[in-house]
């Protein structure tokens, strides 16, 4: 049997997201643990660690930092630990006997380096090492090994003064000596400011909202109000139980389980656009737009909404979105939605049209800021003005897959399930 073992990118990959190798975290020779974290793979959705599949030495690297991979590619080659330790055994005075060499072209150096197994905060100046653990994450601290900084050096932008990645990068371009005067003549050094470059995610997000909006489907928004006064009662009554029971019970879960209603309503809302179909699934898998500090935004996806009541609804939500901002969903978390919410409120925006719809999806809610407003209400033949919890919400849909009168009809079901909750 073989004891050369492929390293190959993860094969359940969702249709349409691209790949790149962002870094190898090991070098030809170096020796590599079970499990221990390789190769760090950049989608645009998530960033993932594809973990070594055997002990032993990293052989060969095939697709190289930046290079595009597709899904269960062969990435590179480890030298299980057997025959490594056996080829170091035949330059051992204690081998007692000669054995010729085998002779293979793309094979390195047989002894393997075993102080590359430890290179990791180890080799960090000790401020840096101290502070690691509690303010850095693995990546960045290897960004700050390979430039020889420590964490007390680079300012954190990151919550809770956290270092990014993208903030070492910046501290490392303001100490770059300054461009030979004979480089200001040209446009690009006339500029005056910085420049950051994109990251993987923020260019592919930026090809996705392109190619929704202007190539593929054409864009209506409608838009709702919605009293809020009885889902907040009815949260106020209920949020400490849930707590208790392990669940964050937020507004946005009270949507999830609305959706739900007015999909069932209007199923093509919840279906994907094909040439010579409309698909509708049986299932409604919902994405919810998480923005990631640094990134951009996630949609980490709540499976089979319509199977679950809203205490389920809310910790399946609160479990996606805290692997979010920790930055370890899965390529799993974030595939194959059916229908999204993107609650732009949250951070102050009363109303966004066109939300651009996340393919090959048909429709996407956009929930507002929630205020007090002064309404006008009519009882017993009289109005008068009251105050109550509001906020707008909008329906952007595929007007290829449904007309206004349809995505009306939507805003109208998810209102009065909203504004009638009880239980």
């Amino acid at each position: 049997m073989s004891s050369i073992i492929e390293v190959r990118a993860p094969a359940d990959q969702s249709e349409g997201t691209r790949s790149q190798i962002l870094r190898w975290l090991k070098s030809p020779g170096e020796a590599v643990e079970l499990n221990e974290p390789l190769i760090e793979v950049e989608t645009d959705k998530v960033t993932i660690e594809i973990p070594s599949p055997a002990h032993g030495i990293l052989q060969e690297i095939f697709k190289q930092e930046q290079e595009e991979i597709e899904p269960g590619e062969l990435l590179g080659s480890i030298r299980a630990a057997d025959e490594a330790q056996s080829d170091a055994g035949q330059s051992s005075p204690a081998a007692g006997t000669q054995r010729a060499p085998r002779h293979q072209a793309s094979e390195p150096p047989a002894v393997a380096r075993p102080e590359a197994a430890v290179r990791d905060a180890a080799a960090l100046p000790a401020s840096a090492a101290a502070m690691a653990p509690a303010r850095v994450s693995p990546a960045v601290r290897r960004l700050l090994q390979e430039r020889g900084l420590n964490a007390s050096d680079v300012r954190g932008t990151g919550e809770g003064g956290r270092i990014t990645a993208q903030d070492v990068l910046e501290h490392t371009a303001s100490r770059a000596p300054a461009a030979p005067a004979s480089a200001a003549a040209s446009p690009q050094a006339a500029f005056a400011g910085r420049r950051v470059p994109h990251s993987t995610m923020r260019r592919r997000i930026a090809e996705r909202m392109v190619e929704s909006l202007l190539h593929t489907a054409p864009h209506v928004t409608t838009v709702f109000e919605v009293d809020m006064s009885a889902v907040l009662a009815h949260r106020a009554a209920h949020r400490a139980q849930f707590e208790q029971r392990g669940a964050s019970l937020t507004l946005t879960a009270y949507f999830l389980a609305a959706c739900v209603a007015a999909i069932r309503e209007v199923p093509e809302a919840n279906s994907r656009w094909t040439d010579d179909a409309l698909e509708i699934p049986d299932a409604i898998d919902i994405g919810v737009g998480t923005a990631i500090e640094d990134k951009g935004l996630v949609v980490p996806v709540i499976r089979n909404v319509q199977s679950l009541d809203l205490f389920a609804i809310a910790r399946d939500l609160g479990e996606l979105v805290t692997r979010a901002r920790e930055d370890k969903l899965a390529v799993a978390d974030v595939r194959a939605g059916t229908f999204t919410i993107s609650n732009h409120g949250v951070s102050g925006s009363l109303v966004a049209a066109p939300i651009v719809i996340n393919q090959p999806q048909s429709s996407i809610l956009g929930i507002g800021k929630l205020e007090k407003r002064a309404v006008v209400v009519s009882e017993a033949g009289a109005d008068r003005i009251v105050v109550q919890p509001r906020c707008y919400v909008t329906l952007t849909i595929d007007h290829r897959v449904m007309d206004g009168h349809r995505a009306n009809r939507f805003l109208q079901v998810l209102v009065e399930r909203l504004e009638g909750w009880t239980d």
